[in-house]
């Protein structure tokens, strides 16, 4: 569509960038049509607060179908007059999720022959990545190229022209970043870059020519507008006071909706969707599957036309984050169908949190938000639909794929529901999600690494069915941590905390924790042993979950050797809070010993979250087949062993005091010099061990081996104590209470947080949240004593505030700032200083 035929459209007198504009000062300056194309918004994230809002993507502002097809179809027309019909031809096309995808699949229909493949944040059992790549300003999952043929991105000297697609290029870091990964494995001769708008400085500019000389390509660039953002100092910061000054003034207001009318039902549309027709190009699109399409979309359109009610006025088809294209077809369709009977708009769901504001000069109006429905790999999340709510839809065709029609999707918080709220209809379109042919899996799994290469523990004592990301650059500083997780925009496990290093003081203390707790330490330790022992006995297969429980599970082991001569094996497994467990270690253990005689050992537990983490994500797997999919359940015990159950989560420990483990104390250098595992997906493949780095530089500050050491010297001493309190807890009725999670529920409640994982109960906990979150303030039981004296350190240093509290079934519970912001309690990184 042409750029006149979009200006008629644009009717609104006011620029839904000036409320940005006025209270930033942040300037928007190009050519007559960028002022048109896009508006502003700000979003929380610690690299870029504003948010470039197009008019045309068909992503938050809703659009008709035909300008936002348009849009890339012209781009695509101006690439094959640019390359030519022949080369046109021969070109691939990558368009980049989740904004991209159906921007990328019209440029594609628009070069007309050319297959189309885009990124993904979905991981796809079985189909072998071609690549990923990160986004240098979003904390977003990392993008993964997934094609179900593997030569589509080959390159060589013969390599036809690949086409990068996104909707804005800003800095051009992105797609630099990709065409260098890509070339380095495909190189090829030629690239064209196709966005929007080109919004680089002119230091950016000279950089791409600079990158195309240094790779010995040719770089294109297409682009529909050009101009430039002028940020003015410290508008990072301001936004984001801004951002949490709105958030504030907005907080309890309730979800407005159409007044007087009740939500409407929800029907079910079949699209008879051509069963050879991917439902995107997660996995490659192509020229044939392309006719398909356009031959069935007709139909498809007639059959939502025919579950409209007669008198609808305004329709909106609603897209599923990156599932855009299917939709926006079928919207384009649907407006051909329907003629001038009903006025169509296209937009799509979102896992960006932008703030919303209801002003003319701001572009992002309203905002629903919802549950992820998706079962996404990065754990659950809220999801979002903006300028919907009071856009005067009669009626919302909501279109996802077969993988999102879900329980969430028709639950009483989810989308359908939201959108039921806002507007007289809602019919619901599904897209089979197309699974390609799953690659054989490979006839060798991983083996586990051992010290001295990995970890100072020695080689007996502990395989880590870990990967070794040593050489990965996965620290990002506290505050940036804590801000993408609760903004929902990364999963804690993406990346590490920068590595606390204490200070002479906080080191001596340690020492002093160590002598005067090594012989509790040993009795919970010979306590939980010989109860594993005595129930799970003769020889159990010990395997601690990574990393708070492999200290607990060495010295299990040299209990079992010192009182029992058994030498009993001892792996190290990843379990990450959203996402389960390591399912390849799982494969790796099942080919090894019997599932049966597998106990997993923690160090303790707080409020049992990990404890019912581990129990579903064994019912999972157990429930999948196991090692051998359909050969059946492998038998692995979902019942976890701990040193300490302060929170009466489980049956098997040592003690259920919550008294300080010094190991709690420290991070890597108690833990064998192991950081915690990372699970991030252009890093860790399908068949690939979790990951984790091995700190061989702090080897100077290691006190592993010192740990054990003061441990196992008081076996003996209280061996007689043991063998009477594991007496005693046999006969005794050890059923979990979950005391500590309701203790938790109600902090979580009493101190206005609303989200018991931000409650972190527990000496150790505490510890945690003090080296590693932004805390908010610590809870200490009155009178707990010296237990409590690293933590009162450490909250020292961090400018953290130490309340006493009566009525405490633990020692402590450290809380999280429940609505971080830069200015946020403890986010000066102190404890990271060591200062």
């Amino acid at each position: 569509m042409s750029g006149r035929a979009w200006r008629e459209e644009a009717v609104d007198v006011v620029w839904s960038g000036d409320w940005v504009a006025e209270r930033l000062g942040v300037a928007l300056e190009g050519d007559g049509e960028l002022h048109e194309l896009l508006g502003l918004a700000l979003r929380r994230n610690p690299k870029r607060a504003h948010l470039l809002v197009s008019n045309v993507l068909g992503k938050h502002v809703p659009q008709k179908p035909s300008v936002v097809y348009g849009a890339g179809y012209g781009l695509g027309e101006r690439v094959r007059a640019l390359l030519g019909a022949e080369e046109a031809r021969r070109a691939v096309v990558l368009g980049y999720a989740e904004t991209a995808t159906g921007l990328g699949h019209a440029v594609a229909d628009g070069l007309r022959d050319a297959p189309y493949l885009h990124s993904t944040r979905r991981p796809v059992a079985g189909v072998a990545q071609a690549g990923g790549f990160e986004e240098a300003h979003s904390h977003a999952t990392s993008h993964l190229l997934l094609p179900e043929d593997p030569e589509l991105l080959a390159g060589g000297a013969e390599a036809s022209t690949l086409v990068l697609v996104d909707d804005e290029f800003s800095t051009g870091n992105t797609v630099l970043n990709t065409i260098r990964a890509l070339h380095e494995t495909h190189p090829r001769g030629r690239y064209v870059i196709v966005a929007l708008v080109d919004m680089r400085s002119a230091g950016d500019r000279d950089r791409l020519t600079a990158f195309a000389a240094e790779i010995g390509a040719r770089v294109d660039l297409v682009t529909r507008s050009s101009g430039t953002v002028t940020l003015p100092e410290g508008v990072l910061e301001r936004g984001q006071a801004l951002v949490a000054d709105q958030e504030a003034e907005q907080a309890g207001r309730a979800e407005e909706t159409v007044a007087g009318v009740a939500p409407a039902p929800v029907t079910r549309v079949a699209l008879d969707w051509p069963a050879e027709v991917p439902d995107g190009g997660r996995h490659g699109f192509t020229p044939a599957h392309r006719a398909a399409l356009e031959a069935a979309l007709p139909g498809m359109a007639e059959r939502i036309a025919g579950a409209l009610d007669s008198d609808v006025r305004r329709v909106l088809v609603l897209g599923f984050e990156e599932l855009m294209y299917a939709p926006l077809r079928l919207g384009t369709a649907l407006e051909a169908a329907i003629g001038s009977g009903a006025e169509i708009r296209y937009s799509t769901t979102t896992r960006s949190p932008v703030l919303a504001v209801d002003d003319p000069g701001y572009a992002i109006r309203t905002r629903l938000v919802f549950p992820a429905h998706d079962d996404p790999a990065d754990g659950p999340g809220d999801r979002y639909a903006y300028n919907v709510a009071g856009a005067g839809f009669d009626a919302v065709v909501a279109v996802v794929d077969s993988t999102a029609d879900t329980p969430e999707l028709h639950a009483p918080d989810g989308l359908l529901a939201r959108l039921a709220a806002h507007t007289g209809q809602v019919l619901l379109a599904v897209v089979p999600s197309y699974t390609p042919t799953p690659v054989q899996e490979p006839a060798v799994l991983p083996e586990p690494l051992r010290g001295p290469d990995f970890s100072s523990y020695a080689p007996e004592d502990v395989g880590w069915l870990l990967q070794d990301l040593s050489d990965t650059e996965l620290e990002a500083p506290t505050e940036e941590r804590e801000e993408a997780i609760q903004s929902g925009g990364a999963h804690y496990a993406e990346s590490l905390p920068v590595e606390y290093q204490p200070s002479a003081e906080y080191q001596a203390l340690f020492a002093a924790a160590l002598d005067a707790s090594a012989a509790r330490i040993a009795r919970a330790v010979g306590t939980v042993t010989e109860t594993v022992l005595a129930e799970r006995g003769p020889r159990p297969v010990l395997v601690s979950l990574a990393r708070a429980g492999t200290p607990v599970g060495v010295l299990m082991r040299h209990w079992a050797r010192h009182r029992h001569g058994l030498d009993l094996p001892h792996y190290a497994i990843s379990i990450v809070r959203g996402r389960g467990i390591d399912a390849t270690a799982l494969r790796w253990l099942a080919a090894h010993h019997d599932p049966a005689d597998v106990v997993f050992v923690d160090g303790w537990t707080g409020k049992g979250a990990i404890t019912r983490e581990l129990a579903a994500a064994i019912e999972e797997f157990e429930a999948s087949g196991g090692p051998g999919g359909s050969a059946g359940p492998a038998g692995f015990d979902p019942e976890i062993a701990v040193l300490a159950d302060p929170g009466g989560c489980v049956r098997t420990y040592g003690t259920r005091e919550d008294f300080l483990i010094p190991s709690a104390c420290l991070n890597s250098t108690v833990s064998g010099l192991i950081s915690r595992t990372v699970l991030r997906a252009d890093l860790v493949g399908p068949d690939d061990f979790h990951g984790a780095k091995f700190y061989r530089e702090l080897a100077g500050s290691d006190v592993s081996g010192d740990f054990l050491a003061a441990v196992t010297a008081r076996f003996d001493e209280v061996a007689d104590q043991v063998d009477a309190e594991t007496k005693e807890l046999l006969a005794a009725d050890r059923a979990p209470t979950w005391e500590g999670w309701a203790a938790v529920e109600r902090i979580s409640e009493e101190y206005g947080i609303h989200d018991v994982n931000l409650v972190k109960p527990g000496v150790g906990e505490t510890t945690r949240v003090l080296l590693r979150r932004v805390p908010w303030k610590i809870l200490a039981k009155r009178g707990a004593g010296t237990d409590l004296t690293h933590i009162r350190l450490l909250a020292e240093q961090r400018g953290v505030p130490v309340e006493e509290v009566d009525d405490l079934p633990y020692s402590c519970v450290g809380l999280i700032h429940p609505r971080f912001t830069r200015g946020a309690t403890g986010a000066d990184g102190k404890a990271v200083q060591g200062a």
